[in-house]
C-alpha cells in the first residue's frame, strides 16, 4: 500500500503494458509502485513515457515481487512467461491481472490454477473485450431473452498480423505465439463462452496456412458441440487481408444478433428489417481501442471488496481447454471432447 492506496507494479513495459499504466493512473484507488522490464533502461523510459514518478524499478521478477510496497500487478510479458510468473506471483500473495493467453500447454495452466487457488489472490485475465460497449449491449439483451435461448452461435476473429507488428518477431514462433487461438483469436472463444453461458463437450476443427513465416497454422475453424446441444462455429485467423474484423452472430428462438444489429419478434413483434444497435463495435487491433479502463476498474474493486472475477483464471482455464481442444483436434484430424484429462 502507498498513502491508502493498492500499490500497483506492472511488470513487461511494452505496447499493452502503456495501457494497463494509463489505467491504473486514472484509478483513485490505486498507485503505480514499481515496473519491471528485461533492461533498467527500458522500464525507465516507459515511465518517462506516461509521466510515471516516484516509482522503482526492476529487470528480476522476484526482487520485483519483494517491493515492500508491491499489492497487486499487470502481468504484460510475452506469453511464453506468463504461467511461471503468475504461480510466482500467486506464491508471493500477490494478486494478479493476466494478458491472455494464460499458458501455452495444458499442464502450465493447471499448475498456475492451482497455485492460485492454494494462495486465494484475486485474478483478472485480459479478456478485456467483455468490457466492450458491443459485448456489453449483446450480453444484456441476452439476459433480458430478447432472442430467447440461443441454439447457434458464430465468432471469427480476422486480423492480419504481419511484418508491419511490432510482435510479429515473436507471434510467428510456436513456443512463443502459440497458436492462432493463442495468440489473438482466444478472444472469439471467450466472447462465444460469455454470451451463451454454457459449457462445452466436443469440438472438431480445422487448420491451414498460406504465410510460411509461421511456425504454425495461423488459419483455423472449429465447430463446438456445447452440453445442451447448441452448435458454435469459431475461426481465428493472423493472416487474412482485410481491416479486422470481430464477427458476432447469434441465432435464438425468437430472434437473431448480428454484431451491432438485432431482429427480435419479441421486442418489436412489428418489425421487418434488422434494427441498428448505437454502440460502439469491436473493430480495431490497436490496443489503445480496448476497453482497459473498464478492466482495470473492475481488478481494483474486486480486490477492495473481496469478491471474485467473471473472468478470472478459473473461468479462463475453461476457455484456454477449449483452445487446446481444438488445436489437438486440427492436428490429429478428429474431434476431442470436453473437459480434457
Amino acid at each position: 500500500m502507498r498513502d491508502g492506496k493498492l500499490g500497483i507494479g506492472i511488470f513487461g513495459a511494452g505496447w499493452v503494458a502503456g495501457e494497463h499504466a494509463k489505467a491504473y493512473m486514472n484509478n483513485p484507488h490505486c498507485e503505480i509502485v514499481a515496473i519491471g522490464s528485461r533492461t533498467e533502461e527500458g522500464a525507465r523510459a516507459f515511465a518517462e513515457r506516461l509521466g510515471i514518478q516516484n516509482v522503482r524499478f526492476y529487470t528480476d521478477f522476484q526482487k520485483f515481487l519483494d517491493d515492500p510496497e508491491l499489492d497487486a500487478l499487470s502481468i504484460c510479458t510475452p506469453p511464453h512467461l506468463h504461467a511461471q510468473e503468475t504461480i510466482e506471483a500467486a506464491q508471493a500473495g500477490k494478486h494478479i491481472l493476466i494478458e491472455k493467453p494464460v499458458a501455452l500447454n495444458l499442464e502450465d495452466l493447471r499448475r498456475m490454477d492451482n497455485a492460485v487457488k492454494e494462495a486465494g489472490v484475486k485474478t483478472v485475465v485480459s479478456f478485456v473485450l467483455r468490457w466492450n460497449p458491443l459485448f456489453q449491449s449483446i450480453k444484456a439483451l441476452l439476459e433480458q431473452g430478447a432472442i430467447g435461448k440461443v441454439f447457434y452461435a458464430e465468432v471469427d476473429y480476422w486480423h492480419g498480423i504481419g511484418p508491419w507488428y511490432k510482435q510479429y518477431k515473436w507471434n510467428i514462433k510456436k513456443e512463443i505465439g502459440g497458436s492462432s487461438l493463442l495468440s489473438a483469436g482466444c478472444h472469439a472463444v471467450d466472447a462465444m463462452r460469455f454470451f451463451l453461458g454454457k459449457e462445452v463437450a466436443e469440438v472438431f476443427a480445422y487448420s491451414t496456412k498460406i504465410w510460411q513465416d509461421y511456425e504454425y497454422d495461423p488459419t483455423i475453424a472449429g465447430v463446438l458441440r456445447f452440453t445442451d446441444g447448441t452448435i458454435g462455429k469459431i475461426s481465428s485467423c493472423l493472416e487474412c487481408t482485410t481491416p479486422y474484423q470481430f464477427n458476432i452472430d447469434l441465432l435464438g428462438e425468437y430472434g437473431t444478433i448480428r454484431n451491432n444489429k438485432i431482429y427480435s419478434k419479441k421486442l418489436f413483434p412489428g418489425q421487418t428489417d434488422y434494427a441498428i444497435i448505437p454502440t460502439v463495435l469491436p473493430d480495431s487491433g490497436e490496443v489503445s481501442h480496448h476497453p482497459f479502463q473498464g478492466e482495470i476498474d473492475h481488478f481494483i474493486d474486486c480486490i477492495l471488496n473481496d469478491v471474485e472475477s467473471h473472468v478470472n483464471l478459473a473461468d479462463a482455464v475453461k476457455t484456454h481447454e477449449i483452445i487446446f481442444a481444438m488445436d489437438l483436434s486440427a492436428e490429429e484430424g478428429r474431434p476431442v471432447k470436453l473437459p480434457l484429462p
